[in-house]
């Protein structure tokens, strides 16, 4: 029975996440007007983008893979 005590501070730390868990996620915590979140959703898509992202115009450029692992060959020292 003693030998089991370790998991004791485990269990106890899972059980106050579970609570602050629950808490926070109790329901009309921070809720918002259903009219008030539909304008900002409307002015937020009308809204231009600050800048274009870079990542969007360029297609990445990937090896085509093979399905078989390929080790660098290596050189003998002579």
């Amino acid at each position: 029975m003693e030998i089991l005590f370790w998991l004791l501070p485990p269990v106890v730390v899972t059980l106050v996440a579970m609570v602050w868990v629950s808490w926070l996620g109790r329901e009309g915590r921070g809720e918002v007007d259903r009219d008030v979140a539909v304008r900002r959703l409307a002015e937020a898509m009308q809204r231009e983008p600050k800048r274009p992202t870079p990542y969007a115009a360029r297609t990445p450029v990937r090896d085509r893979s093979t399905g078989i692992a390929v080790r660098p060959s290596r050189r003998r020292a002579s």
